[in-house]
């Protein structure tokens, strides 16, 4: 989900490969020049502070990629042609001068004439909490015989808190993520908080992390002033980005705060900024519950569907299904077991992949049998699991992010929400009683969220954008696309089809020649192109 807030991070974008199914590509020491001066000085939305003339004169320092990668599977995926540096970027950017954190940034240098290189293309995956560095290695390989490697330098970063970077956001270990011990909402969940609950959360979030301060620190407009640092210690006079999902966000506040400094930008998959929670949450879980119906009907129309035989009765299927998983956890392989929330959590995960209902079926056929293995694996993998057993900090670090730019909740707010999320996507319902037992997660997060909603409104300054919203996207509706269009001057082009983002995927020739006429050329799609997938 664009800004998940419950269940497995699903944004994270991984290759999903169960048995035979093949799943989507899914799911962020100071080397100065320090004569130089910020190239975006006065452009921000508000004054920037002094000091920063050092941050903006950085040359980053690429090389190996050796000791970059949270995980087994990043650190040798983090290899050549790939190379590595670190940003250093102010803690606060209202005290520059005093604590420094470190961002995290992979290069694949253009591969073409150096006469025809236009710059650098920075992506970002979406989450909040996915790393730009993994994005970049598998765009390279999507885009292996694109002009666009031919053309730009490949940037991914992890943005601050997140993976690579340091320090980065964890408040639980490997081994409590693996029995789902790692909550961070009760929202589409099962159970219940005290006061003294979600205090502890905070806390034990702000010691994996290297204190209170990192965690107030981890928000959209500090990510978007890092990018602008990037930008320059790149030696990019103006930023060319590519950013889907969160990353839809991400770049648009980018746009708001430093509009002279945007040569062009993709959005795929747009994040409504007019909406904040409750209501931007309740749309999501609309198109949550519409892909799970597609799912039923999809199952039905097979031989021994677990969910019956008839589709107006597979919500109520489902909830049998797994509301016993409260009480008795199943066993899923390799020592563990499935509770309510991990199964709860996988299949929502798959909803936003029609190439993943099969295994999703496969998977809830195996479960009614008290094997939870499947939906298991399909939580591990979109959720941020390696292999090894690692798990990436995408789920900390989209608490983090989400806990520092949007209002946080009453319980009486919580509460509300809670239940109508269950309204909306019944396939969710876990019986319980929720008033009195429903809290904000971030209700004891240090500092006070600082994105503002509505963001990014009637941007004046910015070259035609490229904005990409899918008829079918059961997590930023179609509609979104327009709304950020019409603020900050951008053509939408419309792809037909039920996924959540394509852009950065490879996929789809259509979109495919579209985003490289407009990133190499500059050249937007008429106002009525349509694309198919």
């Amino acid at each position: 989900m664009a800004l998940h807030d419950s269940g497995p991070p699903v944004t994270r974008r991984t290759t999903v490969r169960i048995g035979a199914a093949v799943g989507a590509t899914v799911v962020l020491a100071l080397t100065t020049a320090c004569t130089s001066t910020p190239t975006s000085a006065g452009t921000e939305s508000q004054p920037s502070p002094a000091g920063l003339a050092a941050y903006y004169g950085q040359k980053l320092a690429f090389g190996s990629c050796e000791g970059y990668g949270s995980t087994p599977g990043e650190k040798k995926l983090y290899a050549k042609p790939f190379e590595c540096a670190r940003l250093t970027v102010p803690l606060d950017y209202q005290n520059p001068t005093e604590k420094t954190i470190q961002v995290a940034v992979l290069r694949l240098p253009a591969q073409g004439d150096p006469g025809q290189r236009i710059g650098s293309l920075v992506l970002n995956p979406g989450g909040p909490g996915g790393s730009g560095m993994t994005q970049a290695t598998k765009f390279s390989t999507a885009f292996a015989k694109s002009p666009l490697l031919q053309r730009f330098d490949v940037v991914g970063f992890d943005p601050r808190g997140v993976g690579s970077s340091t320090p980065a956001i964890s408040c639980f270990t490997d081994q409590e993520r693996d029995r789902g011990e790692d909550q961070t909402t009760l929202l589409a969940s099962s159970g219940k908080w005290s006061e003294d609950d979600t205090r502890r959360l905070a806390e034990r979030c702000a010691d994996g992390s290297g204190g209170k301060e990192i965690l107030a620190a981890v928000g959209t407009r500090n990510a978007a002033r890092d990018m602008d640092i990037l930008r320059s210690a790149l030696g990019d006079e103006k930023l060319t980005y590519a950013g889907q999902s969160y990353g839809t966000r991400l770049g648009a506040v980018y746009a708001e705060m430093f509009p002279k400094n945007v040569r062009a930008l993709v959005l795929d998959g747009v994040v409504d900024p007019t909406l904040a929670n409750p209501p931007r949450r309740l749309t999501q879980q609309a198109g949550f519950q519409q892909n799970f119906e597609k799912l039923a009907a999809a199952c039905v129309a097979g031989k021994d569907c677990p969910l019956g035989t008839d589709p107006a009765k597979a919500t109520e299927a489902f909830q049998k299904l797994v509301q016993p998983l409260i009480d008795k956890p199943v066993p899923a392989g390799n020592g563990r077991t499935l509770n309510f929330n991990q199964a709860t959590g996988g299949v929502t995960a798959g909803l936003y992949y029609p190439e993943v209902w099969p295994v999703l079926i496969k998977g809830l056929a195996q479960l009614k049998q008290g094997d939870g293995t499947k939906i298991m694996e399909v939580g591990d993998l979109f959720g941020g699991r390696d292999a090894s057993g690692v798990w990436t900090n995408f789920s900390e670090a989209n608490l983090a992010v989400n806990c520092n730019d949007e209002v946080r909740r009453t319980p009486e707010e919580e509460t509300r929400l809670r239940a109508d999320i269950v309204r909306t996507s019944p396939y969710l319902a876990t019986g319980e009683k929720v008033e009195g037992v429903s809290r904000d997660a971030c209700e004891f997060w240090p500092g006070k969220p600082s994105l503002g909603i509505p963001y990014a409104q009637d941007v004046k300054g910015l070259p035609d954008t490229l904005i990409i919203s899918i008829t079918g996207d059961p997590s930023t509706p179609y509609a979104a696309g327009k709304v950020l269009a019409d603020e900050i001057g951008g053509t939408v082009l419309t792809v037909e089809g039920a996924r959540h983002t394509v852009a950065q995927e490879g996929i789809n020739p259509c979109v495919n020649d579209a985003v490289t006429a407009y990133l190499t050329e500059l050249k937007v799609p008429k106002e009525d192109q349509h694309c198919r997938l």
